[in-house]
């Protein structure tokens, strides 16, 4: 049956409301996690990997079906068809980024006491600097900012620039000291789950972009 535009309109906006939602919940797990690794707190770690991803995947479950059932009975069009359709790209996006921050929080147990090969500096960064893309793209997504989408593209570069350096690094205390390479191997994947973490923002970002103009753009 459907709905009055004034009831279609606020069912509208609760999905967006619940996709920021699950972008909150989504960035909690990236900081946590890397926060878990920066403290080597444990029971933060295995709280991400227990409880925090499965209320994600709950979430995305929820929007999808209101995101199904918007198009079956409403049958949008024009913008409204490209929000819906939006809400469950980002969702997915959302999801994958998260399962990054759980994969960080399972090497920080796996690493567990054992001392860093260095203080850690550009991985902490790097954590950050994703945690601000993705604040972004949300705010972008709710706020229909395109311009605050596109700015995503320089954040990137710095990130990109970081996981290099971070990469650089470690290779090089690998081949100085094959010692470290268990631990250097470690913490590679984790500048790498938080690069792919940015690049998910971007994904967010163009979406956003293709929402409220109806025009693809690359953004990173």
């Amino acid at each position: 049956m459907k709905m009055q535009r004034t009831d279609y309109i606020e069912a509208i906006n609760m999905l967006k409301e619940e996709v920021l939602k699950m972008g909150e919940l989504s960035k909690g797990a990236v900081y946590g996690g890397v926060r878990s690794l920066i403290d080597k707190d444990f029971d933060l770690a295995s709280k991400i990997v227990r409880e925090d991803n499965n209320r994600i995947d709950i979430l995305e479950l929820e929007i999808e079906e209101k995101c199904m059932a918007l198009i079956a009975l409403q049958q949008p069009v024009a913008k409204d068809l490209r929000i819906i359709g939006t809400c469950m790209k980002i969702i997915t996006d959302l999801d994958r980024l998260s399962n990054l921050g759980v994969n960080i929080a399972k090497i920080t147990i796996k690493i567990g006491d054992k001392p860093f090969i260095k203080p850690l500096i550009d991985i902490p960064r790097m954590g950050k600097l994703a945690a601000e893309m993705l604040d972004d793209a949300m705010e972008a997504f709710i706020n229909e900012d395109v311009e605050l989408a596109r700015g995503l593209s320089k954040k990137e570069e710095e990130a990109d620039a970081l996981y290099d350096q971070v990469r650089r690094e470690l290779i090089t205390f690998m081949i100085e000291d094959p010692h470290t390479i268990t631990i250097a191997s470690d913490l590679s994947f984790i500048a790498r789950y938080l690069k792919r973490i940015a690049d998910h923002a971007c994904n967010i970002a163009a979406r956003v972009i293709y929402m409220v103009t109806g025009e693809r753009e690359k953004v990173g």
